[in-house]
Order: C-alpha cells, then structure tokens, then sequence
C-alpha cells in the first residue's frame, strides 16, 4: 500500500500540474487577445477598445465613435442605423468609417473622453484623438450618412458659370451660395465649415467675377435662394470682422423658416425646434373665408419680427385641434390670436382681437418690452375644493391658500396623465389624512395643466412645493424621498429634512 501511494501521489500531482498549466496558457491565451490592436468588426462596424483604439485612429482619417451602453435602450435603437451607416460608407468607399466602444467595459476611454451620457458620438479626424469633434446631426441612418459626407468630401459644390449654377438653385426649394472672391481666405473657410455642420442645407461656392455680376453682388456675401418668400435673401461679410460662423448658422437657421409657417404634422417639428424665443399664433377656421383673409394682415406683421418672433397659423379644424387645451381654448374662439414665450410657456393675448397689421406689431412690441402681463390659464375652483384631506387648488385660489401667513401649505403640482403622479396619489392622500386635524398644516394638489402662476413655472411633474407660513412669500421645493415618513418628517422640521446621524 505504502508503495502503491507512494506511486499514485505524484502522479495524481502531475495530473493537477498540467491542468493548472492549460488553464494558465488559456487565460494568458484570452489576455493576449484583449491586449491585442486588432480590430474586429461587427456589421461593418469597428469595435473598439483602449488597445486598440489608437491603431484606428492612425488607420481611418475620419473615424465617428459611438461610447454606448449595452443596457442603454436609445444605443439599442441606434444600432441598426449607426450599422447601416457605416455600411453604405463602406460600400461607397469613403475614408470616413464608424467605430464603437463600450463605455462601461472601457473606462480608460470614457473618462479620457468624459462620457457622461449614451450614446455620445465623437468624430475623429486624422488620428487626433486631443480635440474630437461633438456629433451634431440627426440620429438615424440618412442623418450619420451625410453628417459623415459633408466632413469626408468638399462641404459646398464648386459652382464655375451662370448655367451650373442656375441649375444648382433650381435643384432644391433652399440653397445657401457663397460669393467669395478668395475661395482659400477665411471667409470662405468659415463658410466651408458652416456647410459641413448644416447637413440638412444644400451648400454651394462661386468665386468668378460673372457670378458676382450676374447676382447684384460685388463684395463677399452668403446668399440663401428659395423657392418661396423672397426669391434671394443676402448676407453680405462684413470686410472687418469677417464671416462670423455661430451668426450665419443663425441667420440661415431662421430664414430657412416660411415667414408665416402653418401649424400641420409635417412642420410642427421646424416649428418647435426652430429656437425663435417667442411664438405668435393666429387661430383661424380655415374652412371659412372670413378667417382666411386675415392671414394678410398677420404675414404683413411678421417681416419686422423675424428672427425674435416665428408666425404660425393654426387650423382650430385641423392638426391645431390637439392644442386648443393648451391654451384653454375651443374652436369657438377662433380667430383669436395668442404670444408665447417659448423658454416659460407664457402666454399673451391682447385685451380686445385687432386683426390689423399695426395693431399686431404694437401688441408684440408691447410684450417684448415687458408692458403687457401674462395670460394665466385657471379652472373654476370645485365646490368642495376644501371638504377632503387633500385642498383642490386652481389658478384663481391659489394665492390666499398657499401665501395664507397663518398655514404651512405643502402644493403637489401635477398633469391628470402623468404616471408619476397617478403613483404618487395614494401616498399624498394617505399624507393629508394624518394631517387633516391640524390647523397650520394644508396639504394641497393643483392640476397644472390647467391652471398657471405667474411666478412659479413648473417644468416636471410631480413638483413638491412648500410655502411656509409668515410674511415674505417664501417657498421651498421638496427634494426627498417620497414616502408618508419622510414628509412627515419634512413638515415636522418646519420645511427641512433633519439631518440623519451617520
């Protein structure tokens, strides 16, 4: 026995020493691999890593980099699109190709790139990898294809004689030219850039003294021509300051816009992405004549405002049906006519509807210069607005509630559709019910959808807000947990969370 152990130990030894030893070469086998620069690809695109993302860049003069998250649901949506991108650059042999990296795996480079949000797409551009540059585009596959396109290839076409470039402007509803008599100076190198971050824009560039003539230009100017409104709108460069970049993507941002839009499914998303600060709208039924005719005398208005006011037409009939309760109109009301400012949602009207060009441009003016008060939406307070745990509050009753000096008043600002809100109702009346014998205690809802303040804007829903008593209109917003304890807790603080020892 003693010799058959003596025997058996070492070889059972032997047999665990080379497991160990696979096992071993397997991992260093696997290390290798994620130590490697190679790069694979999936669905044409490159997939990246921190070994060997420096190869990509040195291989791929223009790289676009997606850092995602595999948990992230708007990467999941943009994978098909960012693969069928970099599919047709592929197949169209551009030196542009996309890339991506799992920012969640790969550390080094999120924090080297500062990801702080998925997806972000950077591009890369002659393998510098210091001073990449934001993705700016739309993000679906046509969108990636020619943000790519304008970087890869000239931005703007050449534009050579009178012929090529009638046809150029003939081409689209908007084109934006370049008139420069140095196509290499900084001008028209900053036009050249502009072009390439306004993929949505037909870009062209002309420099022969004829075009010049042929255009009423003689000094370096950035044309816009359109098939609507003016035929040919004029920016000329300024010879001092030169081509201000941030300044031509505005001005051609804002006269790409009809004068006068319509409020339709197609246009509703230039219209709210039109980054105009105010929103001047005529309500109108279009299928009657009347109403019609007085689109003349607000299109008259709308030249001195453009840029600071966008003029929209809203059929109460039609698509502009959906945002009657938005203003707490019905069609009945048409023709009225409402100012919005976009970054508050307030609204303005004039006191008595004057449809005449100069009663509209003194009524703009009046609002932009800060002499006319909002228009403030409210419900009729319901007869029992006081009767249960939970105080119902409108626009009309809010002040005397929540500013009542003698009463700690704790508002929930909601919307009816809100599943937040719908989460959270149970919990508040439960809240109100175990301080409905208090005096100076009011707990309070406000649909605000329905009813707007003058000096609170709520911007997500629900928002807490606690008005304490005493002078001085105070208010508090909650930001604690949301439960029964911890607003009990909040309330019996005097409007402060305690401090909870460590």
């Amino acid at each position: 026995l003693v010799l058959s152990l003596a025997w058996l130990g070492p070889a059972l030894g032997g047999e665990d020493k080379d497991e160990e030893l696979i096992e071993e070469e397997e991992k260093e086998k696997e290390e290798d691999e994620v130590l490697s620069d190679e790069i694979k690809e999936e669905d044409n695109v490159l997939v990246l890593h921190e070994h060997n993302f420096a190869r990509a860049l040195s291989e791929h003069q223009l790289l676009l980099v997606e850092f995602y998250a595999p948990w992230c649901g708007h990467c999941q949506r943009l994978a098909p699109a960012f693969a069928q991108a970099a599919t047709e650059l592929r197949n169209g042999s551009s030196p542009a190709r996309l890339g991506k990296v799992d920012a969640t795996a790969q550390t080094a480079l999120a924090t080297e790139f500062g990801i702080t949000s998925y997806p972000t797409l950077k591009l890369f551009r002659d393998g510098n990898r210091t001073h990449p540059l934001e993705y700016t585009g739309h993000m679906d596959s046509q969108g990636i294809l020619r943000w790519m396109q304008r970087r890869a290839g000239p931005s703007a076409t050449l534009l050579q004689d009178t012929d090529t470039i009638a046809a150029f402007i003939n081409s689209q509803d908007l084109v934006a030219i370049g008139f420069f008599k140095d196509l290499k100076g900084e001008s028209a190198q900053a036009f050249f850039e502009v072009a390439a971050e306004m993929v949505d824009l037909m870009f062209g560039v002309a420099e022969a003294p004829e075009l010049f003539q042929a255009y009423g230009l003689s000094d370096d100017t950035v044309c816009l021509f359109k098939k609507f409104d003016e035929r040919q709108t004029n920016f000329p460069v300024d010879p001092a300051r030169g081509l201000d970049t941030a300044e031509l993507r505005r001005l051609l941002h804002v006269h790409s816009l009809q004068l006068v839009m319509e409020f339709t499914s197609e246009t509703s998303n230039q219209i709210f992405s039109a980054k105009i600060p105010h929103h001047m709208l005529l309500f109108l039924n279009k299928s009657s004549p009347e109403q019609l005719s007085l689109r003349d005398s607000f299109r008259a208005a709308a030249g001195d405002f453009r840029g600071e006011v966008l003029f929209v037409v809203v059929d109460v009939t039609g698509h502009g049906a959906d945002v009657l309760p938005f203003f707490g109109m019905t069609a009945a009301d048409a023709p009225t006519m409402r100012l919005v400012k976009m970054k508050n949602n307030r609204k303005y009207q004039m006191e008595q509807d004057n449809f005449s060009d100069s009663a509209i441009r003194t009524f703009i003016q009046a609002v932009l210069d800060g002499k006319v008060k909002p228009h403030l939406l409210s419900a009729e307070p319901p007869e029992d607005w006081d009767t249960q745990p939970v105080k119902v509050l409108v626009g009309k009753t809010f002040e005397q509630v929540a500013f009542d000096e003698t009463k700690n008043v704790f508002v929930k600002f909601y919307a009816p559709w809100c599943p937040h809100c719908q989460a959270m109702a149970a919990t508040w009346e439960e809240l109100a019910e175990r301080y409905k014998d208090r005096e100076d205690i009011v707990i309070a809802k406000m649909d605000s959808t329905a009813n707007e303040l003058e000096n609170i804007t709520i911007h997500g829903y629900p928002t807490l807000h606690y008005f304490p008593a005493g002078p001085g209109r105070k208010m508090v917003e909650y930001k604690g947990t949301r439960d029964v304890e911890t607003f009990s807790k909040f309330l019996e603080n005097g409007g402060t969370l305690p401090e909870e020892p460590p």
